[in-house]
Order: structure tokens, then C-alpha cells, then sequence
């Protein structure tokens, strides 16, 4: 009967601990980067940039779309003279159509200007979401890594302890010195102010998740780099960030935008043609009605008119060339994201073969840092070695083990950075359970508006 009761109370325990929140809790390194997709404040704001950018186009678009005033104006006089006084009342009010007809291709280039103005948008929110991405990865890793090296430093202080403990009890019975016994209470302090500082970076590593994530770090699983995503060599590498990396795409709209902008504003030195239509209602009452105005009038026009530019005083001339000189730095900084992309990518690739074999060197280090520590430890029993000896060897056992969470950190997140320099760091390809933000709606939704003072989320 007692096996029994202790039977079910084991299941108890083990059915507690396998439900228990900090075991459903545990977070995975995609879940971490979903979590900063939906709610990171960067990256909100980003898209709400893309919106205000998105309203350009219709703005634009009013150009070829004509406006309707409403006018309306009532005035009362009133007159005495020759002991008579006479009160007159008028009124006007009408209506006027304005209606562009040839602007010089303004407004068509203008809106070309503000479509490309918004693919350039999009392309930089994509950037932004990848950088977002990698932030995230980054904070991820350097959590785990900070909490093991916490670990490991508060391991080396029980380890310490325990050997200041042991070779204060050697000198009492006279098989040490007072220089061991000083020697491990030196390391024992320096290891209590080294496991204040690890403390000290794991709290500021997991406010840099909180700030970037959104939630605090609970339990992280381990993660595992991208390999299964990366190009087999740098140039191939290379090759796809020139092509897809959205922050060199976003600087080639722009040129296209600069371009449009030229032809927008020599359009200025085209003749103008607007249309114009309009009615209006004239009232007049007089008391007492000594002249015969009372009474109403209804009014009507329609014409057209022909302006032409001879000269602005230099502004045009001025703006047309401002606008090809942006065009020329346009072009530019397609070159310097280029070389950006390029520096991003190469730096990715190398420290990530660098991590992978110090990955490699560091475990190797371990087994032999640890064996040498086990050996100077029976040889300092037999009076072989000294305290000092086996400080020095448990301080490199530390030391690589340090090293290597370091190391594996280095490995996932350098694999994080090369999809990130390639631009290919997206929700689809690193398959996170997310609902993608997509911008072409909202841009679908605004973009040949007429009217209308709620944005599309019913703001």
C-alpha cells in the first residue's frame, strides 16, 4: 500500500512538472521573431510611414480631377438723406467648376513620381522588417548566451569556494601555506565580482529582448543556425543580395521618382490649359423701393483659359535644375547600397565560418582544459602541485567554456545576418506563424480615393 501511495504521488509530481507554465512557456527562437514582427514599435511605425507615403499618389491624382467652390456673400446698406432712409439688402451666391485640361504633363509625372515614392517605401519597410528580424535573433541569442556564461560564472564560484574552504583547512593542519590559502580567497572574490557583472549583462541583454520582442524572456530552447537557407559559397551569396536586397531596390525607385520629379517640374515651362464653369444668384431688396432694385438675377459661364509661362523670375530654371542634381545623387546612393550590401554580406559569410570553427577549436579546448584540471588536482592531493596550479587550470576551463557559448551564439547569429545582408531574412522563408503585413492594400484601398475623410481602418 505505501508503494502504491508513493507510486501515484511520483505520477503527481511529473504530470505537475510537464504542465507546469514555465515548461508551456518555453519559447523558440521563430516565436521570439513572430512576436517581434506583430508588436515591435519600430517596425509598426515603419508601416505607418508607408501609409502617409501611400496617400502621395492620390494626392497627386487630384491634379487631373476637378474642384467645386460653393461662394456666397449678403450685404445690407442702409441710407438716409433728405429725412428719408432707404434700406437695401443683396446677395450673391453661386457655385464654380475648375477643370485642368494640360498642365504640361505635371500631374501625370507627378503621380509616376509618387507610385515610385511608394515602391521605394515598401521596399524600405521590408528592410526594416529583416532588420527587425535580426534584432531579434540577435537579443535571442545573446539572452541564452548571457545566461549561460551567468551559469558558468556562478559555477566557478562554488567551484573556488570549495577550494578556499579546502586549502584553509590543509594550512590548519599544516599541509599548506597562508600564500594558497590567500592565493583561492583571491580568485574566490574575483569570481563573486565576475558573477555580479554576469548577472549584471543577462538583466541588460533580456531588457534589449523586452525592448525589440515585446515580452520578457522566459525559458529559451537552443537554436540552430540557418544553414538549410544559406548559398553554398560567398559569391553565390553576393550574386542574391545584389539582386534582391531591398534596400538597393528601394534606392533604384527613388531614382525613378528623382526622374520623374525632372520632367515634372520642366513641365512647369508648358503652356497651361484649365476649363471653368459656374452659376450664381444675385438678390436685391430695397425698403421702401425707390429706384426699382428689387428683385433677383441668375447668372452663368463657361470658358477656358490659356496660360503660357514667358518668365518666373528664375524659380523654374532654378527647381529643374535642384531636381536633376537629386537625380544625380539618386543614382549615387544606388552605388553606396550597393557597397553597403556587399561589406553587409562579405562581413556575414566570414564570421560565420570563423564562428564555426572556433565552435570546433573551443570544444576540443574543453575536454583537454577539463582533463589537465582533473590531472593538477590529484597531482596538488599528492603535493605535486600547488593551489595556484589549480586556479590557473579551472580558470581555463571557465575561460573555454565562456568561449564556446559565445561561439555557438556567434554561429546562429551570423547565419541570421548573411539572409539578413542577402535580403532574404522574411516570414515566408523562415516560415513564421504570423500573419504577413501586407502594404499593397491599404495603398489599394487609398489610391484613386475621391472623397473621404476615414482612413481605411475606419479611423
Amino acid at each position: 500500500m505505501p508503494s502504491l501511495r508513493k507510486s501515484i504521488l511520483i505520477t503527481i509530481l511529473v504530470s505537475a512538472t510537464a504542465l507546469s507554465p514555465l515548461a508551456a512557456s518555453a519559447e523558440t527562437i521563430t516565436g521570439a521573431l513572430a512576436k517581434a514582427y506583430q508588436y515591435n514599435s519600430q517596425l509598426n511605425a515603419a508601416r505607418a510611414g508607408v501609409r502617409v507615403t501611400d496617400e502621395g499618389v492620390a494626392i497627386a491624382k487630384s491634379g487631373w480631377r476637378p474642384t467645386v467652390t460653393g461662394s456666397g456673400s449678403i450685404d445690407y446698406t442702409s441710407t438716409h438723406a433728405q429725412g428719408a432712409t432707404q434700406n437695401i439688402t443683396t446677395g450673391s451666391f453661386g457655385v464654380q467648376i475648375n477643370q485642368t485640361l494640360f498642365d504640361g504633363f505635371q500631374t501625370k509625372n507627378n503621380v509616376a513620381a509618387a507610385e515610385s515614392q511608394v515602391k521605394a517605401s515598401v521596399e524600405s519597410l521590408r528592410n526594416t522588417e529583416e532588420n527587425i528580424l535580426f534584432n531579434a535573433a540577435s537579443a535571442y541569442m545573446d539572452v541564452i548566451r548571457d545566461r549561460q556564461v551567468a551559469a558558468l560564472t556562478e559555477q566557478n564560484l562554488q567551484f573556488l569556494s570549495e577550494q578556499a574552504r579546502a586549502a584553509r583547512s590543509r594550512f590548519e593542519v599544516g599541509e599548506g601555506t597562508r600564500t594558497d590559502v590567500a592565493q583561492a580567497d583571491a580568485s574566490r572574490a574575483t569570481a563573486v565580482a565576475q558573477l555580479s557583472a554576469a548577472r549584471a549583462t543577462a538583466l541588460a541583454s533580456a531588457a534589449t529582448y523586452h525592448q525589440i520582442v515585446g515580452d520578457e524572456p522566459g525559458k529559451l530552447k537552443a537554436a540552430s543556425p540557418l544553414g538549410k537557407l544559406l548559398p553554398s559559397n560567398l559569391d553565390s551569396a553576393l550574386a542574391v543580395a545584389s539582386a534582391e536586397h531591398p534596400a538597393i531596390l528601394a534606392t533604384q525607385h527613388l531614382v525613378d521618382a528623382a526622374a520623374f520629379s525632372v520632367k515634372s517640374s520642366e513641365g512647369a515651362l508648358l503652356p497651361q490649359v484649365t476649363a471653368s464653369a459656374g452659376i450664381s444668384d444675385n438678390y436685391s431688396h430695397a425698403v421702401p423701393d425707390i429706384r426699382g432694385t428689387n428683385g433677383t438675377s441668375t447668372s452663368a459661364n463657361i470658358g477656358a483659359t490659356l496660360t503660357i509661362p514667358i518668365y518666373s523670375g528664375g524659380r523654374t530654371s532654378a527647381l529643374v535644375r535642384q531636381n536633376k542634381e537629386s537625380l544625380s545623387q539618386a543614382r549615387i546612393q544606388v552605388d553606396v547600397s550597393r557597397d553597403q550590401v556587399r561589406q553587409a554580406v562579405v562581413s556575414a559569410w566570414t564570421q560565420y565560418i570563423a564562428a564555426r570553427e572556433s565552435v570546433d577549436a573551443n570544444r576540443q579546448v574543453i575536454e583537454a582544459a577539463q582533463l589537465a584540471l582533473n590531472g593538477v588536482i590529484e597531482e596538488r592531493n599528492v603535493g605535486q602541485r600547488t593551489t595556484l596550479d589549480v586556479l590557473n587550470a579551472q580558470n581555463a576551463v571557465i575561460t573555454a567554456k565562456i568561449n564556446q557559448a559565445s561561439s555557438e551564439r556567434d554561429v546562429v547569429v551570423a547565419s541570421y545576418a548573411i539572409l539578413s545582408a542577402m535580403g532574404r531574412l522574411s516570414v515566408d522563408r523562415l516560415g513564421l506563424a504570423v500573419t504577413k503585413y501586407r502594404p499593397e492594400e491599404h495603398y489599394n484601398a487609398v489610391k484613386d480615393k475621391w472623397y473621404g475623410l476615414r482612413t481605411p481602418d475606419g479611423r
